[in-house]
Order: C-alpha cells, then structure tokens, then sequence
C-alpha cells in the first residue's frame, strides 16, 4: 500500500476532516504490513548512507498533530537504526523571548540541516500559523501595528504565502521538505490521554491542560485543514495519515521516506583521480601488513604452552 494516495493535491478542495483516521479503506493486513515496514526500514537505512554520504540534497521531515497522536513514537520507530551522525530530531516547543524577538522562522531556519543530514522536526513552523490561530494568540504579538491592523484571515494568508516561499526557496537550494500530518480520531485522542493517566510510566507526559486543547479538537482540526491545503505544494507536499493505528501509520511513514530518498538518487561519492591512483599501492601495503600479523599469529600457535613455575614457598612446619 503507497502513500501516495493520502498527498493533498495543490487545488486546495481537501477536506481532510473527512479522510479516514484508520486502516480499514485499505483492508491493510497487520501482519504483512508489520513484515513489509521491517522490509522498508532495511531498505532506509542503506539508502540514508548513502544520502548522507553523497551530500547534494537535505531532507527537511515536518511531523504535525494534534496531542496524543504518536509524533513521538514514530520517529522514535521510523528513525531508529539510521546513521544518528545524519539525522538529527529537533523538537519545536512554545517560543522563549529572544525567539519571539525575532521573525517565527528564525529558529526554524538555525536548524536547516546540511546537506546530506535528515532533519526531523516534531512540530515546526506551523505551529505559527495553527496554534497562534487556534488560540487567537497572535493580537498579543509586540509587533507594529501595519502588521496587526489586519484581519484574522489575512494576517493568516499572508503566513501561508510567507511559508510556501519559505519552502520554495529551501528546495531551490537543494532541500527537500516533506510534510506529514498524523489524523487520529478524537475517540482514539482521548483513549491516549487517558493511557497517560494510567500507565505509571506515561504519567510524565500528562498535563491537565491537555483537557482543553482536547476541547478544540474541532478548531484545531479545522486550522489544520485551511492550513494544509494553502501550503501543500508539488515541491513540499502534506501528507495527511491515518493515525489511530500507529503500526500502519509507521509504515506509510517509511513508505514516503523511501520515495523521497529515492527520488534523490543518492550515490557514494567516487574517489579524486589522485587518490584513486594511490589505492593498489596502498592496498600493497595493507595486505602485507595483515601477512605479518597473520605469520605472528601462527608462530605463537606453534610454540608449546610455558609450564608453570613450581611455588618456592615452603610449609611452615609446626
């Protein structure tokens, strides 16, 4: 099963309030599912060494939810066993002062990673445009007045075009943005919650303020939806999955990592004429060095096992 079927298209006309939030339309069969990601993740990891051996692309991973709906363990899954040198997860939370001093993609862009790493951003730039909305936080912004003398939508608009160039400009400079919504249900949302209050161990997690964001599940759902159809691009696509069932979401993940990284075509970089010149001479020197040690290592097996010297101590006699 591809996942190319859960792109939202650049017409704008998706209502992903209506997409599926589990597996069931696609009749997905657990087990071969589960044995098809183990299959993929392989595959990733060859292809993500070469990718960041190459070094001629960057691969930007925006992760989006609403609470409780898996960000956090499908990059713990999805990621685990990559070269860690190329990936790096950076986690978005509320901004301190000095990053509201600045433009809502200052810290965003301190974090782009070289080419050749995957950066996989747990909520992102987008906050700025769904939270900031949703919460009708941003008449409270120490910003001029030209800038907040606008209406609610057109203060918004403009952040959505803002964000596509954004985009734009990261992928005219060699970089993929590859953007995934995880769709969970509000019953399955709740069921979440309700683990974190239950299981010792997830407690960590839980805050009572989850309660109201969990209220607006609606309006955030809502925000997300006007949201992603004015920044889902040919170039910087949203996905929008299904998440209440977070074996096959992880699966659709690596099914997009793979098309993309594919799409790159990375390939192991050669060596300078140069250095290529000097491999058989080296090679030479290698190959005599490991006869040496392997010459040492028969002698010492031939020669017979030293005896042990006898105690010179003598029984004190009584």
């Amino acid at each position: 099963m591809k996942a190319d079927k859960y792109i939202i298209k650049e017409d704008g006309k998706t209502d992903i309030r209506k997409l599926p939030t589990d597996s069931k339309s696609d009749k997905a069969d657990k087990e071969q599912i589960i044995a098809k990601y183990e299959e993929n993740k392989r595959e990733l990891i060859a292809l993500q060494d070469k990718f960041y051996a190459d070094a001629r692309e960057g691969l930007i991973v925006v992760i989006q939810a609403l609470d409780a709906s898996g960000k956090d363990s499908s990059i713990k899954y999805v990621f685990s066993g990559m070269n860690p040198q190329g990936v790096k997860v950076h986690y978005f939370k509320a901004p301190s002062s000095d990053e509201l001093a600045h433009d809502y993609l200052w810290r965003i862009h301190q974090n782009i990673p070289r080419r050749g790493e995957i950066a996989v951003f747990n909520r992102s730039h987008y906050e700025d445009i769904v939270t900031v909305q949703a919460e009708d936080i941003w008449k409270n912004y120490h910003m001029s007045v030209r800038v907040l003398d606008d209406t609610k939508k057109k203060f918004f608009d403009k952040r959505c075009e803002q964000v596509n160039n954004f985009e734009k400009y990261l992928y005219e400079n060699s970089y993929r943005v590859v953007k995934i919504f995880l769709h969970v249900s509000k019953e399955e949302q709740t069921q979440q919650l309700l683990e974190r209050i239950e299981l010792p161990e997830k407690n960590w997690k839980f805050r009572a303020d989850d309660l109201k964001v969990r209220d607006k599940y609606d309006a955030y759902l809502k925000c997300f939806n006007d949201v992603i159809n004015k920044t889902s691009t040919k170039e910087s696509p949203w996905y929008v999955l299904p998440g209440d069932q977070r074996w096959y979401t992880r699966y659709l993940i690596t099914e997009i990592l793979l098309d993309v990284l594919r799409d790159c075509k990375p390939e192991y970089p050669a060596l300078p004429p140069e250095e290529e010149e000097k491999l058989p001479e080296c090679r030479r020197i290698l190959e005599e060095a490991m006869a040496e040690y392997e010459s040492g290592s028969s002698e010492k097996k031939k020669q017979p096992p030293k005896k042990k010297a006898a105690s010179k101590k003598k029984k004190r006699k009584e």
